[in-house]
Formats: structure tokens, sequence, C-alpha cells
């Protein structure tokens, strides 16, 4: 009787867990979101071998796996690569809906980081377009201390 196998029905429950849980970006990004709360600026890092700047910063290099330490400011403005404009609602989402996300490369950088668009009838978004960073005016050190990237108006 010892190896016989007891068959249990299954047992449901509703309710909910709460998980606290801390995670660590490490040196190099809380660097980046430092900067960004506290002085609106967003850096990258340079590779000292192979020159390519990254951002969101890396402690490693994307293409020569060298080590980075050192953040280069970039100056917050930047290249639309390409986009999408979202008009479902989900409840981690950070903004409502229909808002428009683009990947966007900053001036100065080899790598683009992807973030919302605001500012602008969807209409009128393109790739080519340039941007440039809204901040946010209570800042967290997080990615959303950047509200949005807006469109830059063209002078004359």
């Amino acid at each position: 009787m010892a190896n016989e196998v007891v068959k249990k029905e299954p047992m449901f429950t509703e309710g909910y867990v709460i998980m606290p849980y801390k995670y660590s970006v490490g040196t190099l990004a809380s660097k980046f979101f430092i900067e960004i709360r506290d002085h609106k600026k967003i850096n990258g890092v340079k590779c000292p071998k192979c020159n390519i700047v990254i951002v969101p910063p890396r402690s490693v290099c994307i293409k020569c796996f060298n080590k980075i330490e050192d953040l280069v400011e970039l100056s917050g403005k930047g290249t639309l690569v390409t986009y999408t404009v979202a008009h479902y609602d989900s409840a981690v989402q950070a903004m409502k809906p229909p808002y428009a996300i683009g990947v966007i490369k900053l001036d100065g950088a080899d790598t683009a980081i992807t973030h919302f668009i605001g500012e602008v009838d969807f209409k009128e978004l393109k790739a080519g377009m340039k941007l440039e960073a809204v901040f946010n005016e209570t800042r967290n050190a997080n990615i959303l201390d950047i509200k949005y990237f807006k469109p830059v108006k063209n002078k004359g």
C-alpha cells in the first residue's frame, strides 16, 4: 500500500497574492535615470574600443563586448525610425489609448530608444521626422520621467 497513488480532487480558490519586489537596474542605468530625474538629461554610453554610442546605457558593448563605464550626454533630440499607434486598452499600459509609440534614434547615438510620442496628429507621423524629449514635472528616476517625444518645430 505504500506505493499506491491516492487520487485527490483539485481544489480551487479565488483571491490574489501581493508580491512586492525590488529590481536593481545596475550602476549605469541608475546614473541614466538619476540624470533624467535631476537634470532632464538623456545619456548614453560610448564604447572606448569601437566608439559606438548606446542608449539606454549598457555596461557591455553590444558590438564588441567591451566593458563600458562612462556616460555621454545626448541632446534629447532625435529621428523617428518607426512607430505604431495603439488603440486597445490594457491594465499594464502607462497611457490610455489612443497613443503613439516610436523608435527614436537620438542624435549622436548608434542605437534607438522606444518611447511615447505626443503633441502630434497621428496622421502627421512619419519615419524621418525630428523629435525632442519632453520631461514630466515630477520625476521619479524611471523611463516615464520622459513624458514623451514631440515633433521639433521648424524655426522660420
